[in-house]
């Protein structure tokens, strides 16, 4: 299957995130503190391996305890099991970071006449709210230090609406404003503010989609992916975890500095059309 490749049409080497991550040559975060939500699968893992190979203690955050703490051995990190859908928990979490990756989210798909206010409520709580949160407890640090990375993984639905997504769209597109705001707060105190917009990315959830929707259109997982999920994508593959967790390092890296308040869209093309 296509998507199973790599952009450069090499294998992708075995990884728990999808594709090896690319150890950097010198630990540029060596002695920095990372946070990373989100953090047990997917997305959320491959930034805190790649982080983590790159020098810095990875605070491991998610629901998901036996995943995170397994992560946190591997990596050398400290995990925290936490439900990020009660705002409260942001208080037990460790202030003095100086890299923070918001990663945690969820999605509910449905028209919005038929949507559970319930449901768009706690989208919004865990991947708005939090975020908020988490930034007004962990700027202040940064600002005292004169350094700091904040990076919210955003998607091309933090830059363009699909149907029956009311609530991620709105969460995405409040994430990109939130991410804005920080910056021009944060530049005088040497702290970026940005955002990574990746289309579809090689998920557990993603793939149990593709299963999902072969099963019931009567389709291949590759139609699937080639002309459902990636019809408005001129790359017609998944992206890898470990691909937007290399976008994700390269923001925190030192060549980076002027580099705020921006998208990084990692979407095959999609918003170019």
């Amino acid at each position: 299957m296509e998507t199973s490749r790599r952009p450069d049409h090499e294998p992708a080497a075995p990884f728990p995130g999808g594709g090896a991550p690319q150890v950097p040559a010198e630990p540029v975060l060596a002695g920095r503190t990372a946070l990373v939500t989100g953090a047990a699968s997917g997305i959320g893992r491959a930034c805190a391996q790649a982080l983590a190979a790159a020098g810095a203690h990875v605070h491991v955050v998610d629901r998901s305890g036996e995943a995170a703490k397994g992560l946190a051995e591997e990596i050398g990190g400290t995990p925290w099991v936490v439900d990020l859908s009660d705002p409260a928990v942001v208080d037990t979490l460790p202030a003095e970071v100086d890299v923070v990756v918001n990663n945690a989210g969820l999605q509910h798909v449905a028209p919005v006449h038929e949507f559970p206010p319930e449901r768009f409520a706690l989208i919004q709580r865990v991947m708005v709210e939090t975020p908020f949160r988490i930034l007004r407890r962990t700027l202040p640090g940064m600002y005292e230090r004169g350094w700091g990375r904040v990076v919210n993984i955003s998607s091309v639905h933090g830059l363009r609406a699909s149907p029956y997504k009311s609530a991620y769209v709105t969460a995405k597109h409040a994430l990109e404003g939130l991410s804005k705001v920080v910056a021009l707060e944060a530049a005088e105190h040497g702290v970026t503010s940005n955002c990574v917009s990746p289309g579809y990315v090689r998920t557990p959830l993603v793939e149990n989609q593709i299963a999902d929707q072969a099963r019931t259109h009567g389709i291949s997982e590759a139609d699937v992916v080639g002309r459902v999920m990636l019809e408005r994508s001129a790359i017609k593959r998944l992206i890898e975890p470990a691909d937007v967790a290399e976008a994700v390092l390269w923001l925190c890296g030192p060549r980076t500095g002027h580099i705020t308040g921006t998208s990084l869209s990692m979407d095959g093309g999609w918003t170019a059309n």
